[in-house]
Order: C-alpha cells, then structure tokens, then sequence
C-alpha cells in the first residue's frame, strides 16, 4: 500500500506517495467539500500524534499533560470518541453511504453475489454435511443422567416436620418462570419447608394468564417430589384464617437476587420459623449459581425430571415432532431447528439498522417508545448501530441463519423447525429463508389451525411447543441468547450424553463475513464450517463455578458412565 510512512520521514520511504489525483479520488471530497477517507483520518491523526510527541520531548513541562493526552489517546482508540458515533435518530435507515464497517445492513448484498454458487453445490450434491454425521462420536464423553442416584442418598422414608409454607411469584416468560420454580424447590428443600404451587406473574410483555397448571403437569410435579419437598396446592385454611384469607397479608421477603443458602438459612429461616409463611415476590434469580450438592441435586430433580408440560402440550408437540420427523425422510428423519430472535420487539430494543430505509427507522422509534417510554430518547444517549453490529449484539436475520447453514454445510434439503415469535415483516424477511431451505416449517405449518386454537394468547404455552420440537431436533441453532436456549442447551446435554448438540455462532465473525459484498463462496464456507466444528468441541463443557445447572448439567446431575458402574458394583456389594 503506498502513502506515507510511520517510520520513514516521507521523502526517504521506499514506497513513492501515490498521485495526488487519486488521493482526491479516493477520499470522500467532492467540489463542495464532503466525507474525509477513513485512511486519509487516520494518517492526519498519526502527524497529530508526532507532533504532540514532539512538542514533549522539546518542552518537559508538557509531560504534566501526558497522562490526559494518553487517555484521549485511549478513548479515540477505543471508539468512545470514535468518528462512528451516530444518533440513531438522525439515521436514514441504515442507507447512508458510511464506510464504517456494520454501518450498513449488506447480508443481501452477499446473499444475492452468492447464491448462484449455493445453487450449483446443491446440484452436483457435493461439500454438504450429512445430519447423520454432524457430530463427532469420538468427542462423546460418556454422560449419563444420575439425577436418581444422587438424590437417593438424601432420600427419607417421611419428610421431616415441616417449618413453614413458602410461597413464591414467578414472574417472565416460559422458561423464566422454569427458573423460578426449580429454585423454589431446592430452597424449600433447604429450608424444610412446604412449596405452594408457584403463582404466575401477569408479564406485561409476554400477557400470558396461565397457571402452573396450564403449562406443567401439577400432579406428576408433586408426584416427583414427594420424598424430598412436601408441595401443596394451596395454603391450608387454618393458616390462611391466621393472615385474614388473604395472602397479601403474608410477609414479602424482599430477597436480593443470586443470594447464598446461608443467606436464606439466616434471614428467611427464622422469619419462616415465626411466622408459618413468606412470600418471596419476585422470586427469578433469587438463588445463587453455588450451592451445597444436595441443594443443586434438587434443582436437578425439579428441572430435568419432575417438571414436564401439561398433556394438552404433550400431546400436539409430540404430533409436532412426529411430523418433523416424517417430513425428513430425506435425512434419516433428523431436522435443524433454530431459535429465531426477529419479532419487532427484539429490532427495535437492539437499536440495530436494516434495509427497511425510513419506513424500517419509523416502525423501530414508534415501536421503542411503546414499549420502554423514553429509555432511547434520553438526552446525551449515543447509539452506534455499526458498533453494536460488530460486536455481535444485532439479531441476525433470516436470511443471515440461512446463509449460515448453507455455509456450515446444509443443503437445501435439509428440513428446518423456526422456534419464534411474529417475525418483524415475515413476508419480507422470510423468503430468502424459505428459498434456501424450502422444507422450512414453523408451528404454524406443521400444525392446524384447529389445533393451536386453543394455544392462541397464551405466549408460554406456545413457548412449550417449540421448546419441545427444538429439544428433539439433531442440531439446535441459537441465534440471540435468553433463557430459552439456555435450558433448551442443558436439556439436550442431560438427553445426549451431555453433548448439546448445538450450534451458537460467533456473532462478531459472521458480521464481519456478511460486511463484505466482495466476499466469495470458499472464503464464506471454511470459517463457518470451523465455527461449526468448534461448537461440537464445546458441546460437552462442563460447569464452572459460575456457571448455570440449567445450562450445564454435568457433573451436578449427570455422571460417567464409568462412574455409574463403579457405584452400582458398590451398592451390589454392600447389598
């Protein structure tokens, strides 16, 4: 590249400048002045830099001005000063002619450049990977659920006599509420205290009226407990008698999220011991990550054994599967299913820019000021929509999860399940999608209408449908985080050996490959099909101290194979 050198003087630099006349053409100037070249900017800032560095040599008493010249310095570097730093308000839905890289959506730029080339490989029918292959078997490590085996040890013929009742909100969605419920339970055990089916909190974003009993099976819940954690349907009438019938008038233990057992064994204890009732209201993520191992091998017991959806959810999800199955004769019957973050909501709160130009920008403000009044209009607040793309914070798009598995190896005829909400402008959106996969099914596809009738308005109980269909699919693609894909990956761990079977891109390299419009099929293809191989390394991690149990069940529910028949041989000689 030619141009002045940082480490010659110019005059003596073995690369000549390059014309003036193609410098002028290069950089943004028009006849009227206009946009200064990213690398024009950057060789004005390193003369500035000589410069200041200069000046401090020649006058020590600048060095008094150093430490606030080098956090400038810093922060240019950094780009909290950055020349990227945009309003989102002053945006012409991303169709600006920025040079920064994420400053504007080109997925389907890249898309409609590589398509022809997707399109022959699906013909000759070569490079593609078979489902039935996805996975390495030699990374396989031997997991085995012990949920029994571990609980057994602290299993009684009769339950102590117990403290005191606990009662508990879950509040959020599906698997928001699974949080709470579980942690509910290993804190009544730890506690000794009798668990009150959890209420549900009505969310004023998921609108979702349904009881405990309309999502999950109470009786087996309670069934499967029994010899650990007393759990009632309701309060006895002699104690509701005792708080004037009315559970309001219970005490709300304000708790502070993630706190210790010894916490609950020293605050909420004794107020339970007195009283014969609390309430904990919220109650998500009131109960820390560590835990003693007989309070984590209730979580075990309560999340991936006792808790299973009602049989009205049972029943259509398992037609559900069945159909996916059926429908994917083509590959073994194995299917891909993908968790799809790109409801209104979810653009909107990102701050992320498309190609829906002004139409898209005034849809999004109308759609953010709904929702979260005044949070993104507060004075000072910068959005740079290109910064939040390159670091991996935008919800991909359809068409982005397509390209990604055809890069990674999936051909188009491979059948594909879309966990998701109402997609923001489906008919657009959507159809790259389908033209990349045409055996592309939703909820809404593979089951009648009839049948989600009586689904319809209950968010989480549609949430349980698509839980169930992604839990038994052969790759599950998460695309956004949350808690759906973070119980759905600890679920599939514990039903696979402890392999997650799970693809969670690396956002931050698929933004930068959908960046460029030049960028050509092979160079798409090897980092994706890496990335792919990578998360198949990683689907056996096991849990670190911080970590969650939902997510990364072993070795707090699940043990080795191994291990499992030294232990039987014990219990055999010991019997």
């Amino acid at each position: 590249m030619h141009g002045f050198s940082r480490l010659g003087g110019g005059a003596n630099s073995q690369s000549p400048p390059s014309s003036p006349r193609l410098r002028r053409k290069k950089s943004g100037f028009s006849s009227g002045g206009g946009i200064v070249d990213s690398h024009e900017l950057q060789n004005y800032m390193e003369r500035f830099v000589y410069v200041v560095i200069s000046a401090v040599y020649r006058r020590r008493g600048v060095l008094l001005f150093a430490p606030l010249l080098y956090i400038s310095g810093m922060l240019l570097y950094m780009g909290t000063l950055g020349f990227d730093v945009v309003v989102i308000n002053k945006i012409s839905g991303g169709s600006g002619k920025s040079g920064f890289p994420g400053s504007v959506y080109r997925s389907n730029q890249v898309f409609k450049k590589l398509w022809p080339y997707m399109e022959a490989e699906s013909s000759n029918g070569t490079s593609y990977v078979s489902l039935s292959n996805v996975w390495n078997p030699k990374l396989r490590q031997g997991w085995k659920p012990c949920v029994h085996q571990i609980t057994s040890q602290s299993e009684l013929e009769e339950l102590p006599k117990s403290n005191g009742f606990l009662i508990i909100e879950a509040n959020g969605g599906l698997n928001q509420q699974r949080l709470s419920i579980c942690d509910a339970v290993a804190v009544a055990g730890l506690l000794n205290a009798t668990l009150v089916i959890p209420y549900f909190h009505l969310n004023s974003v998921w609108r979702d009226s349904s009881k405990f009993a309309d999502i999950f099976d109470e009786k087996f819940f309670m069934y499967a407990l029994r010899n650990h954690v007393n759990v009632v349907r309701a309060l006895p009438e002699d104690i509701l008698q005792r708080f004037d019938n009315n559970i309001s008038n219970i005490i709300n233990l304000r708790v502070k999220g993630w706190s210790s057992s010894t916490y609950y064994l020293q605050k909420v204890l004794p107020k339970l011991l007195e009283l014969g009732a609390v309430r904990i209201a919220p109650f998500s993520n009131r109960l820390a990550h560590a835990v003693p191992s007989n309070v984590q091998a209730l979580r075990c017991l309560a999340n991936f054994e006792a808790l299973r959806f009602s049989e009205t959810i049972r029943t259509l999800a398992a037609k559900m599967v069945d159909r996916m199955v059926k429908n994917s004769t083509n590959s073994g019957g194995k299917y891909i299913s993908v968790h799809l973050r790109f409801e209104e909501d979810m653009v909107a709160f990102s701050c992320c820019i498309y190609d829906g130009g002004e139409e898209e920008q005034h849809e999004m403000d109308i759609a953010r000021e709904r929702s979260w009044r005044g949070k993104f209009r507060k004075r000072g607040r910068i959005i740079k929509p290109g910064a939040i793309r390159m670091d991996g914070k935008c919800p991909l798009t359809p068409l982005e999860v397509g390209m990604m598995l055809r890069g990674m190896g999936f051909d188009n005829n491979t059948s594909v399940y879309i966990a998701a909400g109402k997609i923001y402008k489906a008919d657009k959106y959507m159809a790259p999608l389908k033209q990349m996969f045409p055996r592309l099914e939703t909820k809404d596809t593979i089951a009648s209408a009839e049948e989600l009738a009586p689904f319809e308005g209950h968010s989480s109980r549609l949430a349980a449908l698509d839980y169930t269909v992604c839990l038994y699919s052969e790759v599950f693609i998460t695309t956004q985080g949350g808690n759906f894909p973070h119980f759905l990956i600890g679920h599939r761990r514990y039903l696979n050996e402890g392999h997650a079977k799970t693809v969670k891109p690396d956002k931050r390299k698929l933004a930068l490959l959908f960046d460029n419009p030049r960028i050509r099929w092979e160079n798409l293809k090897h980092p994706l099909r890496d990335m792919l191989h990578h998360n198949d390394i990683k689907g056996c991690e096991t849990r670190k101290a911080s970590g969650s149990l939902y997510t990364y069940p072993m070795p707090d529910c699940m043990c080795k194979q191994a291990d499992l028949k030294n232990e039987n041989s014990n219990i055999t000689q010991h019997t």
